[in-house]
C-alpha cells in the first residue's frame, strides 16, 4: 500500500485526488465541518491550478511515477518470492486498495500480509491505510487469515541498501541532508503514550522511550543514525529536515527550505539530499526536491545539488522487502 497520485497531471485530475486525500480525518484531523471548510473553501479553489503542472513536469509515458516506480517494485517483489502474490493498493486514487483486495480475494487467497509502504510509523500514512484497508475487508465480507507488516526504521533489510544507494553521491566535500516528509506536530504529540516526552523532552528524537515507540519523528532520526553509522559520517557532515508541509498549522522543524538556505549560507556549496521516507520517487522527490528545492539551493549560494532516487526496484532493496515480508509471515503481529 501507497499513498496515491492522481490519475492525470490535469487540474480536474490534481483537484479529485486532493479531495479525497484531505478530506481523510487522519490527514487533517481537526473537526468535519472545519476540515470540509478548509478542503472545499479554500485548499481545493486554488491549489489544484498550482500542483497540476508540477506533476505534468515529471509525468513519465507509462504514468504517474509515483504508480509506476510502487508497480515497478511489487513486480520486481512478486518475482523474487515466487509464491507469494503481491498486488497494489494506493489509499487515495488508483489502483485502491479495494482493487487490489478483490484481486487477491479472486485468486483464492486464504492469508493476507497488509504491506504499509511506509518505513516511520505515521496517522496519516500507515494507520490510514490499515484503517482502510481493514474497512474494505468488512464491506467485501472477507475474513482472510491478516498479519501487518510492521514499520521498519532501522531494519537492516532497509537501511543497507539506502545505505549502499547514497555512498557513491558521497564525493569529497559533499554534506548529506536527510529531508523527510514534513507532519503537524499535533500527529507526532498525539503518538506519544506518555503525553511527557515527544516535544517537551530535549533532543525527544534521539531518545528511544516506550512513549516515543509509535513517534514518526523518533523513527525518522532513528533511520538517519542508522545511515550514518553504516556510511561512517562525522556528525558535521549531515543534516536532517522535513519537507512538503500544507496549511498553516505547526509543523515538524526544521524545513528543508530553511535547511539547504543555512546550509548555503554557511558555506556547504555541495550537498547530497536523501528522502528515506519515500520508496518510490515520486512529486515530493522528482519535482520538489529535485526541481524547486535544487533552485532555492542555487539561489542562495550552493553550486552542486543530488538528489539521491528513492529505492524503487532497485535489487538490493528488493531483496531487502522480501526478507521483510518473510519476516512478517513468520512472526506475525497482533491486529490493531
Amino acid at each position: 500500500m501507497n499513498i496515491g497520485t492522481p490519475d492525470e497531471p490535469t487540474v480536474p485530475s490534481v483537484r479529485t485526488y486532493l479531495r479525497e486525500f484531505l478530506l481523510d480525518p487522519d490527514v487533517i484531523d481537526i473537526p468535519t465541518p472545519l476540515r470540509h471548510l478548509l478542503v472545499h473553501g479554500i485548499i481545493l479553489r486554488t491549489r489544484p491550478k498550482k500542483i497540476a503542472p508540477r506533476y505534468e513536469s515529471i509525468w513519465m509515458q507509462e504514468g504517474s511515477p509515483l504508480r509506476v516506480y510502487t508497480q515497478r517494485m511489487t513486480d520486481a517483489l512478486e518475482s523474487s518470492l515466487g509464491d507469494i502474490r503481491c498486488e497494489v493498493g494506493m489509499r487515495y486514487g488508483n489502483p485502491s486498495i479495494r482493487s487490489g483486495l478483490e484481486k487477491l480475494k479472486q485468486s483464492g487467497i486464504d492469508e493476507l500480509l497488509l504491506a504499509p509502504m511506509f518505513p516511520h510509523h505515521a496517522q496519516a500514512t500507515t494507520e490510514s491505510s490499515l484503517k482502510h484497508a481493514y474497512f474494505q475487508l468488512k464491506e467485501m465480507n472477507w475474513n482472510p487469515s491478516i498479519t501487518q507488516l510492521p514499520h521498519f526504521p532501522t531494519n537492516p533489510e532497509f537501511i543497507d541498501p539506502l545505505a549502499k544507494s547514497i555512498h557513491p553521491h558521497l564525493t569529497d566535500g559533499a554534506h548529506l541532508l536527510f529531508s523527510y516528509h514534513g507532519l503537524p506536530v499535533s500527529h507526532v504529540k498525539r503518538a506519544d503514550s506518555s503525553g511527557k516526552h515527544c516535544q517537551k523532552v530535549e533532543h525527544c528524537c534521539e531518545l528511544k522511550v516506550e512513549g516515543n515507540s509509535m513517534c514518526y519523528a523518533h523513527h525518522c532520526m532513528l533511520t538517519t543514525l542508522s545511515v550514518v553509522g553504516a556510511l561512517g559520517i562525522a556528525e558535521s557532515d549531515w543534516s536532517m529536515s522535513y519537507q512538503s508541509r500544507l496549511g498553516p498549522a505547526k509543523w515538524l522543524q526544521p524545513s528543508t527550505t530553511k535547511m539547504v538556505e543555512h546550509l548555503a549560507k554557511n558555506g556547504k556549496s555541495k550537498i547530497v539530499i536523501v528522502s528515506p521516507a519515500f520508496l518510490a520517487d515520486g512529486l515530493e522527490t522528482l519535482e520538489e526536491l529535485d526541481i524547486e528545492i535544487r533552485e532555492h539551493f542555487l539561489e542562495h549560494g550552493g553550486k552542486e545539488l543530488t538528489v539521491v532516487s528513492c529505492l524503487n526496484d532497485d535489487p538490493s532493496w528488493i531483496q531487502g522487502l522480501g526478507q521483510l515480508v518473510k519476516n512478517a509471515f513468520l512472526h506475525p503481529l497482533p491486529r490493531n
